[in-house]
Order: structure tokens, then C-alpha cells, then sequence
């Protein structure tokens, strides 16, 4: 029989609910099963409902599943927020205290059991005790996850721990669980990783030596992790008074000639446009990442949405070129950032990376090794390079919009630029002949760009409807696409992660393929179906839309389409 069941721990915030989350994806993980987990928390430092929810599956998963099958309670609220998700034979554990004679409840003396193991700290790890036990996981298996959570922090931490554990383990050993299934062991699928770790580890592939930025959620994962590596690399973490200093930094780094990027939310973005307008007209190469969440203003700060994709592609004022990405798992996420920087800076244009905070916090299991090129290209002149660095011009002409590169005090070529409008040797010009001549400079390099553009993922493509999303709502769109196949439905869907400049011809033989296409998107409008009419003229025949902070479910989707189908 197949395997694939959900757990969601849920509670307050300051109660270790992804402790227990984490164990349970370390344990899955040791047992070479795949692991898919979401966050759900509120903006808040104690207090409110959180929750930590993890899909074990021996198939690769890419997406929460809507039903629980075991719903382990650190509150009464919890209890009553998620009762209605349980599959049938699911079950709830609880602390006795807050509840029990509900069918499917069963209650546990956490508290009188964690005091014993040493005080209410330990609680989370009864917890996960008991949990593990109702899943069947041998408790030798307990202990490796154990000493892998708890090891460094001392032998008499782990001891309690384990203690601790193996309370809430015994304790439930004895009750039968439909969702029971042998642990066998196994060589693990890959390591644990979110989203944010591999857009830090892509950044390290791609050769980034500083990183700049303010903290903002839900980015400041993918600085947290950078600042862990940066002892051992050649790499510099500053944390700037705001988001303003953190984009002029990087364009002062990238000036100076090294790659650069920082990383914020939609609202720490807005801050940055004029810097943004900055490193293009200067044409100064630099990575911005846009973790978005729910918005305008402070919106949602710890959920997740896709509102920003119109905004970063016309962010600034004027025109200028720039690319714009957003990958779909952290794979894609590593792959991609490492190939922003390289391409920011051979066409020396910003590009910006729209991640979210769905794929910035949920777990998976990555599905390859992430390694770095054994080469990094840069595209930076020297004296030797030039054939007289007397006469050299920063903004020299070219074919393809992209001028000789020198870094300033590095030779005899003299670098100079400017904000304002300028001639090829950079000095300020307001003369109409120069304004049109460097316009035309910037947008040469676009059909250039263009070509370094994937196109979109098809699967299925030649099927008679397409669902067509981007960035983080891939793996929840390929399970709706797999469901629906398996029910009988001709769908199929596509995937972008190049958002711009637009792959329209990709997108229009894609398209031309199916007899209708829907949209699926984290936003109120549908910004990618618009962008596909603007672009291609084909245009969605409907929208399967979800803006309450919360990312896709597969039976969502589903049944979305089934609106439009059926």
C-alpha cells in the first residue's frame, strides 16, 4: 500500500510546534521517504494559532494535501480551529487538560509527562513522542532524529529529551492507528530544504561576495542563512539601517565589481524602485528578491500571495530592461538565483527574483544535489582589454546595448557615471540626439535578453484544457493536473518561471495547443493571464484565483476546474 499522510501540529506561537514538525520531516527523511511541509503562523512573537503541517509520502510530493490524518493539538484551539480536516480514521492527540470524550480525541497528560522529564520545555518533545509511536516509527529511529535536533545543545539536553520522547512514545505505543505504517530504513531522497536555504545556496553558486539588506518577512530566511555560510566563504552579510541603504549598497558593491543582491518583501521593494532606477540607468548589474506576501501596505506579513508580478516588471519610473524570475520549487529557486546574478551582470541589468513566502518557508526534499559551476564568467574589461583605455567610454555603443565593462581606479580607463541622462563617456547630457541614442542603447540589449529566457513547463501540453500558473503554485497545479488524468479529464498545464522579458512566442505555441486555458494564481486579477493577453492576444477563459494568504491546495484546483469543465 501506498504511503502518503499528513500531519499538522498545531498551537501557539512559543510552543515548539515546528520542533515536533521537524522532527517528524528529520524522521521521514531517515527513512528515505519524500517530505512536503507548510508554515502557517501569525505575525506575532507569542500568542496566536500556528501551525506546522507535513505530508510524508514514499512518492514525491510538492504540495500540502487538504486532509489530515493525525492532528497532534498543543491547544484546545487548535482542536477546534482543524477537527473538521481529519480523514476518516484519523485521530487528534491532546493534553488532557485541554480537552477529552471527543470521538477520534485521544488525551495525554503532556504536561504531567513533560514535568517529570524535567519541566513544561519538554512538552513539544512528549509530543512528538507520541506522535512518532501513533505513526509507527521505531523508537531507535526516534533516537537518531533526537540527536540530530538536540545534539549540539549538550549530553544533558539530549538525555532530556530522549527521556522526554520516549514518556510520550510508551504511552500511546499500545493504541492502533489506521495511518500506522513499517518504517523500513532506507537511503534518504535528499536533504531538507526550503526555499530560502537554496536561493542562499544559489547565490553562493553564482559567486555573490555581499549581501545587503533590512530585515522584512518573510526574506530574512535567505539573509539567515547566507550570514551562517559567510565564515566560510568569501562572502560579506551586513544588516543596514533600512531597505533604502540595503539596494544602494549592493549598487555601490556591483560599481566596485563584485555581484550583489539583497532580498526584502513587497513593501521593502517599494523603497528600493528608486535605486532600482538607479542601477538602470547606470546599468549596473544587481539581484533583488521579492519574498511577496498579501499586501498593500503591512498587509499579511507572515502569509503568502503573487500580487507583485505587474509591479516589479514596471517598477521605476521611465523605461529600462531587466529580467524578472520566479521559481516554482527550491530547486528551481537555487538554479535561478545563480543564473540572476550571472545574467544581471552580462547584460549589466537589475533582475529580480519573485519568491513567496510559501516556498521561502515550506520544506521539501531536494530533489538533486545543488553544486557550484567549477567556473564563474565574468564580464568585466581591463587595460589590456582595451585597445586605448585613454578614450575609454562607460557607455559605449554597441550592438547589442551591453558596453565595455572597467571597474573605476582598477587602470587608465576612467570610468564616470551618472543619474542623470548621459553621453557614452558618462558625463551629464540633456541633449535630445544623446536622450534617444541611449534609450535606444538600453533597449537594444532586450532581444538579447530574450533569448537566455526558458520557456514555460508543459505537461501534458497537447491536452484539450490547460491550467496555467507561475513561480510556487507548481507542484499544487501538477497534483490537480495528475488528480483530474486519473479521473478522466484531458488537462493538462503549464508552468513559467521567465517571466521577463516575456517568453510570448514559447507562450503562444503553448497555448495554441489546447482549446481553452485557466489561470491559476496567488492574486485577485489573474496578473499573469493579463500579462498573457498583453503579450500573446490569447486570452484565459477562466481564473481559479486565491488571495487569503494561504497557498494552493491540489483539491482546490481541482475543483476549480471542474467549475469551468463540467
Amino acid at each position: 500500500m501506498s504511503i502518503d499522510i499528513t500531519v499538522k501540529i498545531g498551537g501557539e506561537a512559543g510552543q515548539g510546534i515546528q520542533a515536533v514538525g521537524h522532527l517528524l520531516a528529520l524522521a521521514g527523511q531517515e527513512a528515505g521517504l519524500y517530505i512536503m511541509a507548510i508554515n502557517d503562523f501569525e505575525s506575532r512573537i507569542r500568542g496566536g494559532h500556528s501551525f506546522f503541517q507535513i505530508r510524508i509520502s514514499d512518492k514525491p510530493v510538492q504540495a500540502p494535501h487538504h486532509k489530515v490524518h493525525l492532528l497532534v493539538a498543543l491547544n484546545r484551539e487548535t482542536y477546534d480551529l482543524h477537527k473538521g480536516q481529519l480523514d476518516s480514521g484519523g485521530l487528534v492527540i491532546m493534553d488532557e487538560s485541554d480537552g477529552s470524550g471527543e470521538q477520534d480525541l485521544i488525551a495525554l497528560p503532556f504536561s504531567e509527562l513533560a514535568q517529570k522529564a524535567g519541566g513544561m520545555i519538554f512538552a513539544n518533545t512528549v509530543a512528538a513522542g507520541a506522535c512518532l509511536a501513533l505513526l509507527g516509527v521505531p523508537f531507535e529511529l526516534c533516537k537518531t532524529v533526537l540527536s540530530k535536533q538536540f545534539g549540539k545543545k549538550g549530553a544533558d539536553v539530549l538525555e532530556k529529551n530522549y527521556y522526554a520522547a520516549e514518556l510520550g512514545y510508551q504511552t500511546v505505543k499500545e493504541i492502533a492507528f489506521k495511518w500506522s505504517f513499517e518504517w523500513r530504513a532506507d537511503r534518504p531522497k535528499g536533504a531538507l530544504i526550503d526555499g530560502s536555504k537554496a536561493i542562499a545556496l544559489g547565490a553562493l553558486a553564482g559567486d555573490c561576495r555581499l549581501a545587503a539588506f533590512y530585515p522584512m518577512s518573510p526574506a530574512t530566511g535567505i539573509m539567515t542563512h547566507l550570514s551562517s555560510l559567510s565564515d566560510r566563504f568569501p562572502l560579506i552579510v551586513e544588516q543596514v539601517e533600512d531597505e533604502i541603504a540595503a539596494v544602494n549598497a549592493i549598487i555601490g558593491a556591483s560599481f566596485a565589481g563584485v555581484r550583489a543582491m539583497t532580498s526584502t518583501s513587497g513593501g521593502g521593494f517599494c523603497l528600493m524602485t528608486e535605486g532600482l532606477g538607479l542601477a538602470g540607468i547606470t546599468e549596473t548589474p544587481i539581484v533583488i528578491v521579492d519574498a511577496q506576501r498579501p499586501g498593500p501596505a503591512t498587509g499579511l506579513p507572515t502569509r503568502t500571495g503573487q500580487g507583485d508580478l505587474h509591479f516589479v516588471i514596471r517598477a521605476s519610473q521611465d523605461e529600462f530592461p531587466r529580467f524578472v524570475f520566479a521559481p516554482g520549487t527550491p530547486d528551481e529557486a537555487f538554479e535561478i538565483t545563480a543564473r540572476a546574478l550571472h545574467l544581471a551582470e552580462k547584460y549589466q541589468v537589475p533582475a529580480i527574483i519573485l519568491s513567496d513566502q510559501y516556498l521561502a518557508d515550506s520544506i521539501f526534499i531536494a530533489g538533486r544535489p545543488y553544486a557550484a559551476p567549477q567556473s564563474i564568467e565574468r564580464f568585466i574589461v581591463e587595460d589590456s582589454d582595451i585597445e586605448n583605455p585613454e578614450q575609454y567610454k562607460r557607455f559605449a555603443f554597441t550592438p547589442d546595448g551591453v558596453s565595455p565593462r572597467a571597474l573605476p581606479c582598477a587602470g587608465k580607463a576612467l570610468v564616470v557615471i551618472s543619474s542623470d541622462e548621459h553621453r557614452e563617456d558618462g558625463h551629464i547630457s540633456e541633449k535630445i540626439s544623446d536622450r534617444i541614442a541611449m534609450v535606444d542603447k538600453r533597449n537594444a540589449k532586450v532581444p538579447f535578453m530574450l533569448k537566455e529566457m526558458n520557456p514555460p513547463k508543459e505537461y501534458y501540453g497537447e491536452s484539450e484544457v490547460l491550467l496555467v500558473g507561475w513561480g510556487s503554485t507548481a507542484g499544487a497545479v501538477k497534483e490537480a493536473v495528475d488528480r483530474l488524468r486519473d479521473a478522466g479529464d484531458d488537462v493538462g498545464c503549464l508552468n513559467f518561471s521567465d517571466l521577463w522579458p516575456f517568453p510570448a512566442e514559447a507562450a503562444a505555441k503553448a497555448l495554441g495547443k489546447a482549446k481553452q486555458f485557466l489561470m491559476v494564481e496567488l492574486n485577485a486579477s489573474a496578473q499573469l493571464g493579463q500579462l498573457l493577453r498583453e503579450q500573446t492576444g490569447f486570452v484565459h477563459s477562466g481564473a481559479i484565483l486565491k488571495y487569503d494568504g494561504r497557498p494552493f491546495y491540489p483539491n482546490e484546483i481541482v475543483d476549480g476546474v471542474k467549475q469551468y469543465v463540467r
